[in-house]
């Protein structure tokens, strides 16, 4: 397979901490980006999640959490309060809030 070179630009100290961890991961930095270039190929996609700390709202994003709040619920035995239950434990706790 014929080979290519590219360079990357990127922070002094960002390259050091990534070259080490690589040593520590028994691989050169070369081999990193190659094993990060091939899950990209085979998967179709960045392998991990590349979000803004100041991400908006979306829908997607919404339906995700509360997603992932019905199957905390459901995993606490809470999936099947009724509202006055939910607004109880609401009053309840704005309560123990402000003794």
């Amino acid at each position: 397979m014929a080979q290519a070179t590219f360079s990357v630009r990127m922070d002094e100290t960002l390259k050091n901490q990534f070259d080490t961890l690589c040593q520590d991961f028994g691989m050169n930095m070369t081999t990193a980006i190659n094993v990060f270039a091939r899950a990209v190929v085979r998967e179709r996609r960045i392998p991990f999640e590349i979000a803004s700390s100041d991400s908006l709202v979306t829908r997607t994003g919404a339906m995700k959490a509360f997603q992932k709040l019905r199957m905390q619920a459901q995993a606490n035995g809470v999936a099947d309060l009724t509202l006055d239950e939910i607004n109880a434990e609401i009053a309840d706790a704005r309560r123990e809030g402000t003794q």
